[in-house]
């Protein structure tokens, strides 16, 4: 029985020495590991019984530095790359694109725009930032397409260098074909476009604190992958006589800009259908020069990619004044629902809302109610009346807020951080900002935010990493606005850029948890489990916390998202200073690798062709910026 059972052993590994390499081989070749962005793999050679011995594989620096002069910075490293027949392709903080080879880390090429040289979008505090980029493939040939400022770039993934036979030697010009003239200065995009046959698909991102008539739009344009030439788009405001326009009354559609997918975008290959997640038509938190509803501001849009026709939408937000943009791609996902299969788009917000629609229809999953919300006090502004709330799943972050929310890790902090909420208005979901600030929760950063959920098809479960962050939403007049862009500003009120939702010394306002990984069963419309998330150590080593005993975990603030596995694992950085792979089915920390800086950037994993699975993500930011990669020890 021994010899038998050895020389089953030695046949499998005879077979599995045998195997072509593109049998081992599983690539992650669209930003979100396929078009639907559900951040899923099926590989299980990493998984539950085996993640405690995971260890660095190897780490690779873009060694970008600040240039003082330009006073310009690379901020943080947010890129999650591609891996398609052993090499990876990914973008940087100063929006270089880099392959890598997928074993070792060792670079191939690295192609370099040079943003930092260019008049490009305003660094909005946070530094120059990448997401990714899309990949293509013609008549065998790997094409590479980016956005950097406002060109598009179609690079040869072989050489690296631009392809030039691709609008004007390998660039397109975004800032131009728009309504209106176009501030280059003012356009970019930071996340990957999606590519649909032979069309590059794609919107922009515009710094919130530009603010004037007719700022850049954030209309959705499709371009030839082989000559660079624009086949179609679709205005998000809706001009003169297109479906909507009657939702922007005073003629403010003739001159408000914004309404962009700044998020990743997903796709339904068989079927043809784009998906866009739209932010808030400027300005973010007053809307007097905007009355009405504002189609297509905050509304997730399916769009026919051949054409650019839409097929349905539905707007998250009325007449949006809290910055609550969509801030991730939709899952395309298939549910069980009452017993009947469905293909589906589930769209999270940063209100800790999650919208189910028949991906096909747009037709609500679960009932979604129109609900009265409080009025705006701040003259001239007319915000809607209701806003749409789902009534299944459940909210995954706290929503409001009352003197209950105040913090309370010791009762002297508690009665001070109460004394401080009085100052603002406080109240629901959707109270409105106001010229004292208005308290509200979630914040500008949600919820959940760019990192988006990761489905995992063989429960129904999609994995949302959530943030606890109050925000002072608290409009004012331009010249008082802590804005460098003041004096461009056309409005009567504006975002008060120069709030904080603080007291003590740096400590929130409100209580903790400030972080949680959330389980949530689509199929049922439930919460299958919700943990407390990573550690905050500016609150822990705050000076007045010094004798007092804190809860384990504090929860972490992080845009970052997850990544879930067939191997029974939820990996995640989320924003803390840690790399994590939790238990799907119950939440717990099977393996924490400590890092001396914040995680910055979603996970994603591949199994090379020698049969080595990794799991990579982006930490940190500037000089200290690092792509790292774990696998088990040989």
């Amino acid at each position: 029985m021994k010899i038998h059972a050895f020389c089953k052993i030695f046949l499998l590994s005879a077979t599995l020495a045998a195997a072509p390499p593109q049998a081992r081989l599983q690539e992650w070749p669209w930003y979100g590991g396929d078009p639907g962005g559900n951040r899923y793999s099926t590989l299980t050679d990493i998984n539950r019984g085996n993640v405690k011995n995971l260890k660095l594989a190897w780490e690779w620096k873009p060694g970008e530095k600040p240039i003082p002069e330009k006073s310009i910075r690379p901020g943080n490293f947010e890129g999650t790359p591609l891996m398609i027949e052993g090499v990876l392709y990914l973008s940087t903080s100063y929006n270089r694109v880099a392959a890598l080879d997928a074993e070792s880390g060792r670079p191939l090429w690295i192609y370099d725009p040079k943003a930092y040289e260019e008049d490009g979008q305003a660094l909005n505090g946070v530094g120059y930032v990448h997401r990714g980029v899309a990949a293509w493939r013609d008549q065998g040939k790997l094409r590479l397409f980016m956005v950097s400022h406002y060109k598009l770039i179609c690079l040869d993934a072989v050489s690296g260098k631009p392809v030039q036979q691709f609008g004007d030697n390998g660039i397109v010009d975004l800032s131009q074909g728009y309504a209106w003239s176009v501030n280059k200065k003012h356009y970019t995009n930071t996340s990957p476009p999606v590519v649909y046959k032979n069309l590059v698909i794609l919107s922009n991102s515009i710094d919130d604190r530009v603010i004037y008539r007719q700022d850049p739009p954030g209309d959705v344009r499709a371009y030839d992958t082989r000559t660079g030439k624009r086949v179609w788009i679709f205005h998000t405001v809706p001009q003169k006589g297109e479906f909507g326009n009657e939702t922007w009354k005073k003629d403010s559609w003739s001159f408000t800009g914004h309404a962009n997918a700044w998020a990743p975008i997903t796709l339904d290959e068989p079927r043809g259908l784009v998906y866009f997640p739209l932010g808030t038509p400027s300005n973010d938190f007053y809307g007097g020069q905007r009355p009405g509803q504002n189609l297509f501001g905050e509304s997730l849009i399916c769009l026919d990619a051949n054409t650019g026709i839409r097929k349905w939408h539905f707007q998250t937000v009325h007449h949006g004044l809290w910055d609550y943009d969509l801030p991730a791609p939709p899952n395309l996902v298939t549910l069980t629902i009452g017993g009947h299969k469905v293909d589906a788009a589930v769209q999270i917000t940063k209100m800790g809302l999650i919208f189910v629609f028949d991906r096909v229809t747009g037709t609500p999953l679960f009932p979604i109610e129109e609900r009265p919300v409080p009025a705006s006090d701040v003259p001239g502004e007319e915000a809607s009346p209701t806003q749409p709330i789902p009534v299944r799943p459940p909210p995954i972050t706290p929503q409001g807020v009352t003197l209950d929310e105040a913090f309370d890790l010791t009762p002297e902090l508690k009665a001070e951080a109460i004394s401080e909420m009085k100052k603002y208005r406080l109240g629901p979901l959707f109270t409105p900002p106001s010229l004292q600030g208005t308290l509200m929760l979630p914040g500008i950063l949600g919820g959940p935010n760019w990192g988006g959920g990761a489905f995992d098809p063989e429960t129904g479960i999609l994995y949302v990493k959530s943030s606890k962050q109050a925000w002072i939403a608290r409009v004012t007049k331009p010249a008082d606005a802590h804005n460098p862009y003041a004096a461009e500003i056309n409005s009567d009120y504006t975002q008060d850029f120069g709030t904080r939702s603080q007291f003590h010394n740096g400590l929130p306002l409100v209580k903790p948890p400030y972080g949680l990984l959330n389980a949530v069963n689509l199929n049922q419309g439930t919460i299958a489990w919700q943990q407390v998330f990573g550690d905050t150590p500016a609150v822990r080593n705050n000076p007045a916390l010094k004798d007092v005993k804190l809860p384990e975990k504090l929860g972490v603030s992080g845009v970052q998202g997850p990544l879930v596995t067939k191997g029974g694992l939820v990996f995640i950085g989320g924003g803390d200073k840690a790399m994590h792979a939790i238990d799907k089915k119950t939440g717990e920390d099977l393996w924490t690798y400590p890092l001396d800086q914040r995680t910055t950037s979603t996970p994603s994993t591949y199994r090379t062709a020698a049969g080595k699975q990794f799991v990579l993500i982006a930490i940190g930011s500037g000089p200290e910026a690092s792509l790292l990669a774990f696998s088990l020890p040989d």
